[in-house]
């Protein structure tokens, strides 16, 4: 595995989060891409209890990931994703039009497909019953379905967006997943065939497995939560 604690390139995901988010926190994310191409990465687990103030100053939101790359910081998963795919060969194809095609899908994943997804999230768990959120999932739902019956069409028969497996895979891979329970990828087989496609790589279990092996059981206490407290 390339986790190593000596590691130029340094990833940032949390000590603890709850069993539902397990596996889907974004870190997964440049975890993948790593494991990809065998590049070496450090891990820094912070508390999602009581996020150390320090981490602020990386990423205004308190979120993950981040990372450390050799000195250069840069959150947000898409622009790191970005960052690994130009420094490194292997994550973004050498085509010139294929280039351009994964750059576009990896826009595509993160701004016309997972704010739905985030949105279905709320609807169907945070605000489970809720009035509001129950009148507000028939049209979402709708919609989401608009949206993944394009990324089908435009999929087609193809293994991967872009030609090669790229980052862009990486990005609408990890939002698919967030369909969840719902029937949205099983009433569009070709979502479902290329999701399974993705997370039967070797790189993506491995990724997989090394955010749950840094999890505690427990959430951290005032007592030994992790860095900082503000």
């Amino acid at each position: 595995m390339p986790i190593d604690p000596q590691a130029s390139l340094t990833i940032t995901g949390f000590d603890w989060v709850p069993d539902f988010a397990r596996g889907y926190v974004r870190d997964l994310r440049p975890r993948w891409a790593c494991e990809e191409i065998g590049l070496p990465y450090a891990e820094r687990l912070i508390s999602a209890v009581k996020r150390p103030q320090s981490h602020f100053a990386d990423q205004p939101w308190g979120q993950v990931p981040v990372i450390d790359d050799d000195g250069i910081r840069l959150f947000e998963s898409g622009a790191i994703l970005l960052h690994l795919g130009q420094k490194h060969p292997g994550l973004l194809p050498d085509e010139p039009q294929q280039r351009a095609d994964a750059l576009s899908w990896l826009f595509a994943a993160f701004n016309s497909v997972e704010p739905m997804m985030f949105e279905l999230g709320q609807v169907t768990l945070f605000a489970a019953g809720e009035q509001w959120a129950e009148a507000r999932k028939p049209s979402l739902m709708a919609f989401i379905g608009q949206r993944l019956d394009r990324l089908a069409d435009a999929l087609g028969a193809r293994d991967w967006l872009a030609g090669p497996f790229s980052i862009a895979d990486i990005a609408m891979a990890t939002v698919l997943r967030e369909a969840g329970d719902t029937d949205l990828l099983g009433e569009r087989p070709v979502l479902a065939a290329y999701l399974a496609r993705a997370t039967a790589r070797p790189a993506f279990e491995r990724a997989l497995a090394a955010q749950l092996a840094a999890f505690s059981d427990h959430p951290p206490g005032p007592s030994d939560s992790t860095g900082e407290t503000p």
